[in-house]
């Protein structure tokens, strides 16, 4: 899959960074991209005052592909997903400091798969976990253009905003140029 961007956070300053590096773990996800008509389909956090692409971690052992359908099943309620297509791949380096997950690590290397697909006209139900749900997580169609602005606003006058804003912007911004 062809790579969108590389990202290192400033904070991480290892001139010799790989996946391999002791203190790194590599976390895979997936983000899926439906369009319809002239609309996206995302997701909308209160908390971060955010539009994302509906997608998340895949499973140990489990397809590329097969995560993406559970995610985007999961979090929007998407049916008959279909016409799956690559269309690029964002790659991070950044800070990690669980103490739940991964505790002997400093470094997330994130990677994450975006795909183009279809899916069925209707939304049937999610499935959004707790911590979705308390961070007030809701699926919604929107004009990328208006997601883009959205999300600009948001890094420009919210300094608390974590590191996805930064690549989920990139992301609307790279499909508006190629797909839209």
């Amino acid at each position: 899959m062809q790579l969108l961007k590389r990202v290192v956070h400033p904070s991480i300053t290892d001139t010799h960074l790989t996946p391999k590096h002791p203190e790194s773990f590599t976390r895979l996800a997936t983000r899926a991209i439906v369009i319809k008509q002239s609309k996206i389909l995302l997701m909308f956090t209160e908390r971060y005052n955010d539009y994302s692409l509906p997608g998340g971690g895949v499973d140990l052992g489990e397809e590329l592909t097969d995560g993406l359908k559970r995610e985007l099943s999961e979090e929007t309620g998407a049916q008959q997903v279909s016409n799956i297509q690559p269309f690029g791949l964002f790659e991070e380096y950044r800070p990690h400091k669980s103490l739940k997950h991964r505790p002997e690590c400093s470094i997330m290397h994130m990677l994450s798969y975006c795909y183009t697909c279809d899916i069925a006209d209707q939304l049937g139900k999610n499935k959004l976990e707790d911590y979705e749900v308390n961070n007030g997580m809701r699926v919604c169609w929107v004009e990328i253009e208006e997601a883009i602005q959205h999300n600009l606003h948001t890094i420009e006058h919210d300094k608390k905003q974590g590191l996805s804003i930064q690549r989920e912007t990139y992301l609307l911004q790279q499909i508006k140029q190629r797909l839209i």
